[in-house]
């Protein structure tokens, strides 16, 4: 009887153990998942959204130097592509993190207003003015662009506008009133306006055999030309500055303000500048560092 009373005991007291172990592996596992769980959850998080141009993702830039930061910091960058004026209001909802566009008077608004940190320039490229080769305003060769367009209005020859609040579209209205033509009043049938980013516009004009002006990066991208080229180029007044700013986090508390940030100092670091001025179509260099420019 002995002997049997001790038998149970010893199979209780191991049956004991091996449940205190199966709760003890069953409690590590657990841990095990949740860690894994809070790994996976910060890794989905490590993105950010940038607010930018359609010349920056349609001339190809975004698509050569964004795999670059991200295999180097293991942030994502989405980016939802727009009319400069259509991704600052994108930024001014809290939408995105970041923005990079090409207006300043519109970027320096924005900071002011307290949507955006800092304005920090990034680089630049020109607008150029594009035609038919018939050029049947006689503007060809010209490096005068406000002189270009009193000669499209006097001849009445097709020009597409984005007409989207874009950077584009701003210097384009700009260009009107440094030549002295009143567009309201000016414009008829003449001239279309689209509503449309860079490339789709570019395909209007293609189709129309129009006039239109266009970033120089999204030209060189530009397959679809048509029986268009190059008409006007040179003119000081032509230049095409971009900047970056983080959305402020202060008014938006959803900005991820570290990987913005982080994105924001690659950009503008000798690495990041140096992938900018490393796109080329062509052997032709669409854009051209100049963080280290202060007052661009």
């Amino acid at each position: 009887m002995v002997t049997g009373i001790k038998m149970h005991n010893d199979t209780t007291a191991v049956s004991n153990v091996s449940r205190k172990l199966s709760s003890a592996a069953a409690a590590r596992s657990l841990l095990l998942l949740l860690a894994l769980a809070s790994c996976l959850a910060q890794a989905a998080d490590r993105f950010i959204t940038v607010a930018s141009t359609t010349s920056t993702e349609q001339s190809g830039l975004f698509n050569y130097i964004l795999p670059l930061f991200e295999r180097k910091t293991g942030i994502e960058v989405r980016v939802i592509a727009l009319g400069t004026g259509q991704a600052l209001d994108v930024a001014r909802r809290g939408d995105a993190d970041v923005v990079f566009v090409h207006a300043r008077p519109a970027e320096e608004k924005f900071v002011a207003e307290g949507q955006g940190v800092r304005r920090l320039p990034v680089m630049y490229n020109d607008f150029v003015l594009i035609g038919p080769k018939s050029d049947p305003a006689r503007v060809r060769g010209s490096h005068d662009i406000t002189e270009a367009l009193r000669k499209i209005v006097a001849t009445q020859s097709p020009f597409v506008s984005r007409g989207d609040n874009s950077g584009t579209h701003m210097a384009e209205l700009q260009l009107w009133k440094a030549a002295g033509i009143d567009l309201a009043r000016s414009k008829g049938s003449w001239y279309r306006d689209t509503g449309q980013g860079m490339g789709p516009a570019l395909n209007t004009a293609a189709s129309m055999n129009a006039y239109i002006l266009s970033d120089r990066g999204t030209w060189l991208a530009f397959r679809n030309r048509g029986d268009l080229d190059i008409v006007v180029a040179g003119d000081q007044r032509l230049f095409n500055q971009y900047g970056v700013a983080l959305v402020n986090p202060a008014k938006h508390p959803n900005v991820k303000k570290a990987l913005g940030q982080a994105f924001i100092d690659w950009i503008v670091s000798p690495e990041g500048q140096q992938a900018i001025a490393d796109y080329r179509i062509g052997g032709q260099q669409l854009f051209f560092p100049d963080a280290d420019q202060s007052g661009a």
